[in-house]
């Protein structure tokens, strides 16, 4: 199902440059179009990702510059912490039926793994495990 709506998302973005004014970038698609290392021919049908479409280039670069808003006010980052999944989580596991794995249940596995993170984020702030937090 995520893959059909994503399917449907990238659809409407693309029938509807024109409408979410990807025609303004005019420069971008000269950049492309100059670069010399690309032939326009080769390129296929351009469609511009909005920054609303979530984990476009767009998109990432708004958080990043959102995370350096807060560089002046506080310093610069001092940790980077990466936290992932794991399908076998017990929390997992007791959700799925019999014969389901849990690759049949992205929504279980994405609800887990938002809770668990949550945990960490309370765990880190609130018994300052690498000291105080100051945002």
């Amino acid at each position: 199902m995520y893959a059909k709506i994503e399917t449907e998302r990238l659809l409407y973005i693309r029938l509807n440059q024109t409408e979410l004014r990807s025609e303004q970038y005019i420069h971008l698609r000269d950049a492309i179009v100059n670069d010399g290392n690309v032939n326009p021919n080769e390129l296929g049908r351009m469609a511009i990702l909005p920054s609303t479409f979530t984990g476009s280039p767009r998109h990432m670069h708004e958080y990043a510059q959102d995370a350096m808003t807060y560089v002046p006010a506080y310093g610069r980052p001092e940790m980077f912490v990466t936290f992932t999944s794991n399908p076998t989580w017990n929390e997992i596991k007791e959700l799925l039926l019999v014969g389901q794995s849990s690759s049949d249940r992205h929504d279980i596995t994405a609800r887990v793994f938002k809770q668990k993170l949550k945990c960490l984020m309370d765990f880190i702030i609130k018994h300052h495990v690498f000291g105080e937090t100051r945002c």
